[in-house]
């Protein structure tokens, strides 16, 4: 399946091939495979019966705009696809079919079915995050001593190192992906409960059926107890998305703005068709980081929506539910859009460290007035310091000269300050404070999350 023109720039290939239809349709068809044999292996329904239902369950038996069109009426896609599950059984069958969906609700099937989904969503996606994972290390252990202007309200501030910045942007992806984690285990759970969240139908083989469908599955195990109008477990992976989303949409306007002409500090990779106009021969935009920035945009709307379909009522909700799998898909596609778009460049990122350095060189040493203040403030006391070096800095600006030069030139600097502490003013690699022990402590404190992926059976459910 091709990914549909609308959906170009809000989703990845195997995303789109997840939520396909066809793909939907097979994972709502294997929940019913799954109940027919689990209700067979404690006897509930014959096995003749349960091996019918299996035999017909392909959704290549099935036409998916049909069933998309009575799913309109029905208000569930889950009442057609039984009903023509039923007439496929029937076909070889007859005695078997009577026995489809047996004990089952509409609900069961749909919400174990995005379950399902949801457990292939996480194997998708950590491919992409441990490779922007990766990535982000070797950029934050390859730059850890590349200076560049810090920037503080887009204005230019005291020097930090790309090596910070880039373990800044991994401490956040390795956090979101540590909660993700967490969200992705607790959200694929199966659902079963029956008319009204009691499995009645099934008299006392209620648990039984439950937990032999959770194993069918492939599931941990059952939840404790049915959650048709409780959506806090997919919430929190919703929310989690969300979050990780707009860590991965810092990163990408951080590299869009480095990559501006005026700026050149960082390119993306190119090649491939990848960043080009129609118009503009010469350009190099940051599709990727645009891609990313739209899926930040994109997703808080979508988790709004999803928070404000979780107010539903009783049993089973009216409209609530039926809400929530285009937001669920749009959230997932989003973000895995986002991890793999934010993978690519980091992977691929150009750094021009000349132009780093030449850039902090152009503010003509402004950037350090905070350093002179700090040095002149231990003498004369911060609020003189600061109004000094107010005096200094319009003076270096207005005549564009360097600060240190200026300052060098007003008696009530020197008379406090000596020659050699004005001429190492500007050195950028002495005055990075902390810079190197921020980034590897920030290398470190999240190092011990990746456990979280890749053994999710030890994550436990909240």
């Amino acid at each position: 399946m091709s990914v549909r023109l609308i959906d170009s720039l809000a989703t990845t290939q195997p995303l789109a091939e997840l939520f396909s239809d066809q793909s939907v349709l097979q994972a709502m068809l294997d929940f019913e495979v799954a109940l027919a044999r689990a209700e067979a292996r404690k006897g509930v329904i014959p096995d003749a019966a349960a091996d019918a239902i299996a035999a017909s369950a392909t959704a290549g038996n099935f036409d998916t705009i049909s069933l998309a069109h009575a799913s309109l009426r029905a208000g569930t896609p889950a009442i057609p696809l039984v009903n023509a599950l039923t007439v496929h059984v029937r076909k070889t069958n007859p005695d078997a079919a009577r026995f489809v969906h047996w004990g089952a609700t509409s609900q069961d099937v749909a919400d174990t079915a995005m379950s399902l989904l949801l457990r292939r969503a996480k194997k998708i996606v950590v491919e992409d995050l441990l490779k922007l994972e990766q990535a982000l290390l070797r950029l934050a252990d390859r730059h850890e001593k590349t200076v560049m202007l810090g920037r503080t309200l887009l204005q230019p501030a005291p020097p930090v190192t790309f090596g910070l910045k880039a373990a800044g942007w991994l401490g956040a992806v390795r956090r979101g992906k540590h909660d993700l984690g967490h969200a992705f285990h607790a959200a694929a759970v199966l659902q079963f409960g029956g008319a009204s969240g009691t499995l009645a139908s099934l008299g006392d083989q209620g648990i039984a059926t439950v937990e032999a469908l959770s194993q069918e599955l492939g599931f941990e195990k059952p939840p404790a107890a049915p959650w048709h109008t409780q959506r806090d477990r997919v919430a929190r992976l919703i929310c989690a998305c969300g979050v990780l989303t707009g860590s991965l949409g810092k990163m990408a306007r951080d590299i869009s703005l480095l990559m501006q002409h005026e700026v050149g500090e960082a390119a993306e990779p190119g090649g491939d068709g990848r960043g080009g106009s129609s118009t503009m021969p010469h350009k190099h935009n940051p599709t990727a980081c645009s891609l990313t920035l739209a899926a930040a945009h994109r997703v808080p709307g979508l988790v709004a929506s999803f928070l404000s379909a979780m107010v539903q009522e009783h049993e089973r909700a009216a409209g609530g539910s039926q809400a929530e799998w285009p937001i669920i898909a749009g959230v997932v596609q989003s973000t895995g859009l986002a991890i793999a778009s934010m993978a690519e460049v980091a992977e691929g990122i150009s750094i021009d460290g000349l132009r780093m350095k030449d850039n902090i060189d152009r503010t003509n040493g402004v950037i350090f007035a905070e350093r002179a203040m700090m040095l002149l403030g231990a003498k004369v006391g911060r609020d003189v310091a600061h109004t000094i070096l107010e005096t200094a800095t319009k003076k270096s600006v207005t005549e564009g000269r360097h600060l240190a030069a200026v300052l060098a030139e007003m008696p009530e600097v020197t008379a406090h300050l000596k020659a050699a502490e004005l001429k190492g003013l500007e050195i950028p690699e002495q005055y990075l404070g902390s810079a190197e022990a921020f980034q590897k402590a920030l290398i470190a404190e999240s190092s011990h999350l990746e456990s979280d992926w890749k053994n999710p059976t030890q994550i436990k459910e909240q």
